[in-house]
């Protein structure tokens, strides 16, 4: 067993270097991992333009899709920031229940079926953004709109 004392860097590193000109400039979301999961369903219904896009870029970019691609990429950070912002307008409360519910469950969507419900009805009654559940068996219900959970914890 090494006797070497753990070190724990808390600094953040930031690269410096400036992006050349002719990339657009965006602000970065700055969200954590559970209210972008959180708001990623209603993403993916108001970018799916973008994301496609992007996507497509970077498979016809062999590999080099992270440079040849980023004004594609900032058009999707721009979208998803739109997202987020409408539903911090319109959904706060629902919002915040829902990403804080996911940040105390592990993550784990099952555990907050309530507070979603609450999120989606009012981003559909707001945004008209649907939440749907891409490669959802034809006539299945999807998992969100059930009424009975298989695995609930109330």
């Amino acid at each position: 067993m090494a006797a070497r004392q753990p070190r724990f860097n808390s600094h953040v590193l930031i690269d410096t270097t400036p992006l050349p000109d002719d990339i657009p400039k965006v602000k970065e979301i700055g969200a954590s991992s559970a209210p972008l999961l959180s708001a990623s369903y209603f993403i993916g219904a108001r970018c799916k333009p973008y994301n496609d896009d992007y996507m497509m870029c970077k498979t016809e970019a062999n590999g080099r899709g992270e440079l040849d691609c980023m004004k594609e990429g900032r058009k999707v950070t721009r979208c998803a920031a739109s997202v987020i912002e409408d539903i911090n307008k319109h959904c706060l409360e629902q919002f915040r229940s829902n990403w804080k519910c996911l940040e105390n469950n592990n993550h784990q969507m099952w555990n907050c079926r309530g507070s979603e419900k609450n999120l989606n009805a009012c981003v559909f009654e707001n945004l008209k953004l649907e939440k749907t559940i891409p490669d959802t068996p034809k006539g299945e219900e999807p998992v969100h709109l059930r009424k009975k959970q298989i695995f609930a914890m109330h």
